[in-house]
């Protein structure tokens, strides 16, 4: 099985996750400057490899294939 057929996000879905996880982070070294920032590595990531696990879960696709 490749990675292609393992994605489940479209590039309107990545890119807003992708955004997402840069501004938690930024919120760990600006702004209230709190670990709970770091959990923006998780959008980031999904955005990154373009596969989500809960969407994997509840069956749902935002990918054209």
């Amino acid at each position: 099985m490749s990675l292609e057929t393992l994605k489940n996000m479209g590039s309107a879905d990545r890119i807003i996750r992708a955004v997402v996880g840069l501004v938690l982070i930024a919120l760990v070294f600006v702004g209230p400057q709190t670990p709970w920032g770091w959990i923006g590595i998780i959008p980031l990531v999904t955005a990154v490899i373009g596969w989500c696990p809960a969407y994997n879960i509840i069956g749902f696709k935002t990918c054209k294939s």
